[in-house]
């Protein structure tokens, strides 16, 4: 019971009022924020942010893939898709080659664990690929973000992850890989200093976990 009572706690979406406290405190963090209905907008906001013959990474998330939107840009002839330029590699030499690749994309697309209410960003990561383009080797930061993901504080941001997305990161590496997640690594970012660096979409939608 007790679980069931807190996953519709972390699955609840946010109101109005707080999508826009948190949506102030992320501008004044110098995060550039907007916010749509359903994920189809949010697809196309994001599209529209991307300059045209741009390399773009696009991170590991259920978010983008729930949306349509990491297809949309390993399809599109517009962008330069670094994933699909990895997986296209033998597999003996994905690994290797993906550090390289990924090094200094000009835009990395994803998603995000948790955002809180005074403005900072919470992600946890396995294997900690997507951290280094989100902290700083990407020009351009973009994350589609269901506002089921707002919470009050950092302290609330880590129950959320331990408590929720943790579990279901685990078993959907489960049911893909047959191996276990982890949280090994943890990135909080409280502001960004280069000005338009990083877009924040809020979905006013469940998307993602």
């Amino acid at each position: 019971m007790s679980y069931i009572i807190q996953y519709m706690k972390w699955d609840k979406l946010a109101d109005n009022q707080s999508i826009e406290k948190t949506k102030h405190a992320l501008e004044a963090n110098g995060i550039k924020v907007s916010i749509v209905e359903s994920g189809s907008q949010a697809k196309e906001e994001a599209l529209s942010l991307i300059q045209k013959g741009a390399t773009v990474m696009t991170a590991t998330s259920t978010t983008a893939q729930q949306i349509g939107l990491d297809t949309a840009i390993d399809e599109s002839e517009k962008f330069v898709s670094l994933r699909k330029k990895i997986t296209s590699l033998p597999e003996s030499e994905q690994r290797a080659q993906a550090r390289r690749i990924n090094s200094a994309p000009d835009y990395v697309v994803g998603s995000v664990h948790a955002v809180t209410e005074d403005g900072k960003v919470v992600i946890a990561s396995n294997s900690g690929s997507q951290l280094a383009p989100y902290v700083f080797s990407a020009a351009h930061v973009i994350w589609v973000v269901g506002t089921q993901k707002i919470v009050k504080n950092l302290d609330e941001a880590m129950q959320r992850i331990e408590e929720y997305t943790f579990k279901l990161e685990d078993e959907r590496l489960m049911n893909v890989y047959g191996m276990h997640s982890g949280i090994r690594k943890l990135l909080v970012i409280n502001s960004e200093v280069m000005p338009d660096r990083i877009n924040l979409i809020f979905i006013k939608e469940k998307v993602g976990f």
